[in-house]
């Protein structure tokens, strides 16, 4: 196959690289390594993964970016299987200067889908969605709070379908930006004909993600306590998400490619049996190291849900999809690749 992943260079898209060139495929990495500028830190891992990819020759790297669609078409329309995954992925950032969220997130996506439909060939295109498109109508779910950890209860207590309400709640820029993009790959589906898959990812950790305290929150706990830095928690710690380690991500986006499935909307996770809080984590974290994690509390962050968890029966029944990977083993996984390269932070 040829395959594009757009935003190659970040944590999930260097994975899905790495696969699919590892099984002998033609690859193409679209990547701006814009990281950094876009979340306005001095990202001096912005690189690594980008460097860690051209051990492998099938894999062809290029440094452009998706808000450019000049640039972006022909790579689209050369690729058989496009893995859509560049974007502004921060909450925090978003609210603080929406506009290169909106820019990336719907207007690269839409770059993506024009040069797919002007391509005239029929290809497939699997998008980065996010559990935020369901804003904070999951806190309007039933919670029963326990002594470490919120927990979903009622008719969610399997996890959030992907038949949740979208709509009349606070979704913060991030969340509107993703859920635009969401809604216009499905009706490259229906109108146009191409295989679209959406997955509406909740907590996907795993090695090679330089998380920091706005994105990648299991990533950020593991540096931070092996640096010996202070976490800061908003809210109380009892916040609760499903975790999927990545290489099992990997794995539902390749079912779904080779599935006779036209097209899907799938809330991807650990689902109801994976599962951490904060708090949780932290004390994983203190077991697996033999020492305490310095920790602080502050307020509530916008639009934070309290518990979110995938009901992920439908990538199951229609993908023959499961995770494999249980938090104990991908944290544990995680904390020896930091280990190793601790000199990285």
């Amino acid at each position: 196959m040829r395959i594009l992943v757009t935003g190659g260079a970040g944590f999930i898209g260097s994975h899905v690289a790495e696969y699919y060139a590892r099984k002998g495929n033609e690859v193409v990495v679209y990547d701006n390594l814009s990281r950094g500028r876009l979340l306005k830190r001095d990202e001096r891992n912005a690189e690594y993964n980008w460097k860690y990819l051209g051990q492998f020759p099938t894999i062809q790297r290029v440094c452009k970016d998706v808000r450019d669609y000049e640039d972006l078409a022909p790579y689209c329309c050369r690729a058989e299987v496009i893995f859509h995954i560049a974007g502004q992925t921060a909450v925090t950032t978003s609210v603080e200067d929406p506009r290169p969220d909106f820019e990336t997130n719907v207007c690269g996506t839409f770059n993506v889908l024009e040069a797919v439909r002007r391509s005239g060939e029929k290809k497939t295109v699997l998008y980065c969605s996010t559990n935020k498109v369901y804003g904070d109508n999951v806190n309007e779910a039933e919670l029963v709070e326990d002594a470490k950890r919120y927990r979903i209860a009622g008719r969610y207590h399997q996890g959030i379908p992907e038949s949740f309400a979208i709509d009349h709640c606070k979704h913060t820029p991030y969340g509107c930006s993703k859920l635009a993009a969401d809604l216009y790959v499905q009706e490259w589906a229906r109108l146009y004909g191409h295989k679209t898959g959406v997955f509406r990812m909740s907590c996907i950790y795993g090695t090679r993600q330089f998380g920091f305290e706005d994105q990648g929150w299991v990533a950020w706990f593991i540096i931070a306590a092996v640096k010996g830095r202070p976490i800061t928690i908003y809210g109380d710690g009892k916040q609760v998400r499903d975790v999927l380690e990545v290489s099992d991500l990997v794995a539902a986006y390749d079912k779904f490619i080779t599935a006779d499935v036209p097209h899907g909307v799938f809330n991807i996770g650990g689902g109801a049996e994976n599962t951490l809080s904060l708090l949780e984590l932290i004390e994983m974290i203190e077991r697996m190291t033999g020492r305490k994690v310095p920790l602080q509390f502050a307020d509530w962050r916008p639009s934070d849900q309290k518990a979110y968890v995938s009901d992920i029966q439908k990538a199951r029944s229609v993908l023959g999809w499961q995770p494999k990977t249980t938090p104990m083993t991908g944290v544990e996984r995680l904390l020896g690749w930091v280990n190793q390269h601790e000199l990285l932070w």
